[in-house]
């Protein structure tokens, strides 16, 4: 296929030359530049060009040339080929011959010499693809008016509601199935009734309004839905396919499309949606028995692809809380006001370990187990975070004239089994390790030192930056039924600002005491606890760790951890 020929006149070779050069630069190699030296030269070039059927995108001529100016040219090449952009060129044309060319040639732009390479390069690329636009829009609406003709041939029998209508909202034309939809007996009928389309048959008009929006906008709509009103007073549901009509000179005459009645479908999805809700709130309500994370660490996309024994080893946090005393505390209150405690608790605690990635892996009264398949830090940050909020919570019990609670954490990190246990008729998911055991016995173990919150040294290694943390080394002991011992540290973040600022004033005395603690030089490390006391007589700790040297400075055996499943690691 021949190239798009572009055609610069001017009676100056230098310019041609320059010009050539410039549109090569920017329309590359798409286009073929040719030249002429005067007026009458380009009028029988361009005959001869449309004669042989090339396209002549865009012609750019000079005004001054001696044989035919350049407003006569253009208006000469506007008879011939209306389509081609005519561009006028020069330094001398006055404002008479640039209105003779826009009016008799439909002059696209005047562009003065000598002219800025950028503006050309613009104004060029410009016009041919206006060029190119205005013929591909012509085109369309050939094919549409040949579409015209042959939509007349099968209107009046086809079984889809088929339609005309003018652009200020009445119906031109209409099939008999059309009429059928809407409840008319005839087409006549419809059209003497119907003469406003947007209030009378529109249940919302806006949605009219919108249908005009975008066909005017887009030329065409397809699928647009709406409810309509019957003859009979009765509301369905239609989907309308439209398009705008144009005349040979792009002015919209009409619309025309065809109308589809999707009451039954629309029915059917409205159930659908239904069903969809009931289901998402049942999977919502199943969510909170069965944690998203419990089946995401299972592989298994919905609760109903758990199976008995489904299992898969990882290596997770546990975190177990407990709240002090709730024995006694429950037996002052009835079950209903026991109830209503508990779930104020732990709806407090819950979001604290939600917002650190974890999830809780069930409830055991007022105790709560919850597991951490991320950083240990997640973890951690969960049980400062749980004490940060029980701060809260103690404030309003206070004020409301209740006793404050307080709670013990342990954390563990290990390698876990996690999977369902149970029987044919019942299930459960669970997690079985030693290192669950572990976290429960450090909960159970901030009971004997009166902390808030244990890790293990497990915990501690995996720390991305233990320096973040107020941490302190509490004792190195043996679990039972464990020959290897455990270190425990306490993290002391989330106690009171008075108690944590104490306790890292006192921290260097609180090492040194360790220290001389555990190389049996009891009576430094009695002065040592003695020191930390004096600052923080709140430590319990240091008291515990204080009785301990007094007891081994007089050769008595320190007391035992009692339940805590811990045994001191003593000196020999």
């Amino acid at each position: 296929m021949a190239k798009p020929v572009i055609v610069c006149v001017d009676d100056e070779k230098t310019v041609l030359k320059s010009l050539k050069v410039e549109l090569k630069k920017a329309l590359g190699n798409e286009y073929q530049i040719e030249i002429a030296e005067a007026g009458e030269e380009a009028v029988e070039f361009i005959t001869e060009l449309l004669e042989e059927g090339h396209e002549v995108p865009l012609i750019i001529s000079d005004y001054i040339m001696p044989d035919m100016k350049g407003d006569e040219l253009l208006k000469y090449v506007h008879l011939i080929s209306p389509k081609t952009i005519k561009i006028m060129l020069t330094g001398q044309a006055d404002l008479e011959a640039v209105g003779r060319a826009i009016k008799y040639a439909n002059l696209y732009r005047y562009i003065s010499k000598p002219w800025q390479a950028e503006d050309l390069n613009l104004t060029v690329k410009e016009a041919v693809n206006s060029y190119f636009q205005n013929k591909k829009l012509t085109e369309q609406n050939t094919q549409l008016l040949k579409a015209e003709q042959k939509y007349r041939s099968i209107f009046e029998n086809s079984i889809e509601g088929i339609f005309q209508a003018t652009l200020d909202g009445h119906y031109i034309s209409a099939n008999s199935a059309f009429a059928q939809i809407y409840g008319y007996d005839s087409p006549e009928e419809l059209i003497a009734t119907l003469s406003n389309i947007q209030h009378q048959l529109y249940v919302d008009s806006q949605r009219r309004g919108e249908f005009i929006t975008l066909i005017k906008q887009q030329g065409a709509v397809s699928n647009f839905e709406s409810m309509v009103c019957r003859k009979d007073g009765g509301i369905i549901w239609i989907s309308e396919n439209a398009r705008t009509i144009y005349d040979a000179n792009g002015v919209p005459l009409y619309y025309q499309g065809f109308v589809e009645d999707i009451t039954s479908r629309k029915q059917a999805e409205a159930e659908r949606i239904k069903f969809t809700n009931e289901l998402f709130q049942l999977n919502q309500a199943f969510s909170r028995f069965v944690p998203r994370q419990f089946l995401q660490l299972l592989n298994k996309k919905s609760l109903v692809d758990v199976q008995l024994g489904d299992q898969v080893q990882q290596e997770m946090s546990v975190l177990f809380s407990d709240i002090r005393d709730f024995t006694t505390l429950s037996e002052s209150m009835t079950p209903q006001e026991n109830f209503q405690f508990i779930n104020a608790y732990l709806s407090r605690m819950e979001p604290a370990i939600i917002e650190n990635q974890g999830f809780i892996d069930k409830y055991i009264g007022d105790a709560i187990m919850a597991l951490f398949s991320g950083s240990a830090d997640e973890a951690v940050n969960a049980g400062i975070a749980m004490l940060q909020r029980l701060a809260e919570y103690n404030q309003q019990r206070v004020n409301k004239g209740y006793v404050p609670i307080s709670i013990g954490i342990g954390i563990n990190t290990g390698s876990l089994m996690l999977g369902t246990v149970g029987g044919k008729n019942r299930m459960d998911g669970t997690v079985i390790s030693d290192d669950v055991n572990l976290a429960s016995r450090l909960e159970g173990v901030t009971k004997k030192y009166g902390v808030s919150l244990l890790i293990s040294q497990q915990t501690l290694a995996r720390l991305q930056n233990p320096m973040e943390y107020c941490i302190r080394f509490i004792e190195k002991t043996t679990v039972k039924g464990k020959s290897k011992a455990v270190a425990v540290f306490e993290v002391f973040d989330g106690d009171e600002l008075e108690l944590k600022q104490r306790k890292l004033a006192t921290k260097a005395f609180f090492e040194e005491g360790l220290f001389f603690y555990y190389q049996q030089a009891f009576k430094k490390a009695k002065q040592r606890f003695e020191a930390v006391l004096s600052l923080n007589p709140r430590d319990t700790v240091a008291q515990i760790y204080l009785e301990r040297s007094r007891s081994q400075e007089a050769k008595i055996r320190p007391f035992p951890l009692g339940e805590s499943g811990f045994q001191v690691d003593r000196a020999p």
